[in-house]
């Protein structure tokens, strides 16, 4: 019988969020990330939403292994949650195996789960699938595509990329590999952006645009951003050396992303940072805050610090948060609520529709050009995106000269001989936990904000 190449996505084709990607190859299986999806329920809480596995735990002798191309929670934030009931090995970057160290620790499975470290450009095999991470850029570092080669066929899935000549930390695109190894038979590939004319800035552009909201800040500057962009908390850090502020890392999750940075080699020559005990002590002036809560998650540090419940932090009248991100659709309201009450207690509030502060991780259709000149594979099928997301990069795929088939979750698409076939409708769902929700942090009796206010 003809060898054939199974694509089977259980999550993250048809919406952003909660990827989970299947290639199958005779009995075997290889798993391409592992993520999560994020919504609010009454109370403020909020509630984590993962693929439901089944059809590979059901198949977990097979599992060959599951391999991640970055660190963004919707790629990478379920791996603690789903892999009891997988139990393969995970490979990951040494950025990607220092981020995953906290939550695997929290769920006491840090000594059961084999992470294998591969270096950005590791070519490695995982059962009967050989794997070769290809360097990309995107929001954050060591984010790689990945080239995967069977008897039946090669893919290239992307991941979530970028075309940026300036990502500020870490590797550009390895344009020589993509057309060293051009031609696959199926590209998998991103779609966030696919619905936008132009390229998408470059993470080296937005320097200007954050000093410039620096330069005219008399008190305190929050910065509420994606907390894994390991690149802008490096351009923050340098201006705030060069503004003369101290940098604070507010929030658990930029907190864990700067160390496990740090563990992987990056993030090196930052000026010292002050701890948040110290906070009350600072001049209004000299502080820079690098938070969580871009998208006016109730239990984030820029909401506490908004509602007064930080147990270190605060905002008075004069200060400024500079939004450092754009909403994720469905965190709209979340944010309209924070700005309302930033703005009532005289906090300026500073947005990307203002200034140039923020540039997203992923290709417009520029770039979508640009990639696909490069690696001319036979078919695209878009992932990673709303359905009108993925039409419209099917129809740009289209006008280039390239097949795309357009899939679903739980469409097993097939290639054997050279054709593509659909062959299987599988069950997919999500799961959900909620998050348990956190008393307010208040002021312990050594906070000297009390005599400072």
């Amino acid at each position: 019988m003809t060898p054939h190449l199974d694509f089977l996505p259980l999550g993250g084709t048809g919406e952003i969020g909660m990827n989970l990607n299947l290639y199958g190859f005779g009995d075997r299986w290889l798993m391409v990330d592992a993520g999560v999806m994020f919504d609010r329920v009454p109370g403020g809480r909020s509630k984590v939403l993962y693929p439901d596995p089944s059809f590979i735990a059901a198949r977990r002798r097979k599992l060959s292994g599951l391999v991640l191309t970055h660190v963004h929670q919707d790629h990478l934030g379920a791996v603690a949650d789903l892999w009891p009931q997988l139990r393969c090995t995970v490979y990951a970057t040494p950025f990607g195996a220092a981020m995953l160290e906290g939550p695997l620790r929290e769920a006491k499975l840090l000594d059961q789960v084999p992470v294998r470290v591969v270096e950005e450009t590791a070519s490695f095999g995982v059962g009967p699938f050989q794997v070769r991470r290809i360097p990309l850029t995107h929001s954050t570092v060591e984010m790689g595509a990945l080239h995967i080669d069977t008897p039946a066929g090669r893919v290239l899935h992307t991941g979530d990329f970028k075309i940026d000549p300036d990502p500020v930390v870490g590797r550009t695109c390895d344009e020589a590999s993509l057309r060293r190894l051009a031609g696959a038979d199926l590209c998998v590939s991103d779609s966030t952006n696919a619905d936008q004319e132009g390229w998408t800035p470059s993470e080296g552009s937005l320097a200007p645009g954050l000093r410039e909201q620096l330069a005219g800040a008399t008190g305190r500057v929050a910065v509420p951003m994606f907390s894994t962009n390991v690149a802008r908390i490096e351009t923050l850090a340098r201006l705030a050396l060069e503004f003369g502020r101290d940098v604070l890392f507010v929030g658990r999750s930029v907190e864990r992303t700067v160390t496990a940075a740090r563990k992987a080699g990056y993030l090196q020559d930052l000026p010292a940072v002050v701890p948040m005990g110290h906070f009350g002590y600072l001049p209004p002036e000299r502080v820079l805050m690098i938070c969580t809560g871009s998208q006016g998650e109730p239990e984030a540090a820029l909401s506490r610090m908004a509602s007064g419940e930080h147990r270190w932090a605060y905002l008075e009248p004069g200060d400024k948060v500079v939004f450092s991100a754009r909403a994720i659709p469905g965190n709209e309201l979340a944010l309209q609520r924070l700005h309302i009450l930033l703005r009532r207690a005289n906090v300026e509030v500073v947005t990307a529709d203002d200034a140039p502060i923020h540039a997203s991780g992923h290709p417009r259709r520029d770039e979508l050009r640009q990639f696909y000149e490069w690696a001319r594979p036979k078919v695209v099928v878009p992932v990673h995106g709303t359905p009108p997301k993925l039409e419209a990069h099917a129809e740009l795929a289209e006008s280039l000269g390239i097949d795309a088939v357009r899939l679903r979750n739980g469409q097993r698409l097939r290639l054997q001989g050279g054709q593509l076939s659909l062959v299987e409708q599988v069950r997919t769902g999500r799961l959900e936990r909620v998050e348990r929700r956190r008393g307010p942090s208040k002021p312990s009796r050594r906070d000297p904000r009390k005599g400072a206010r």
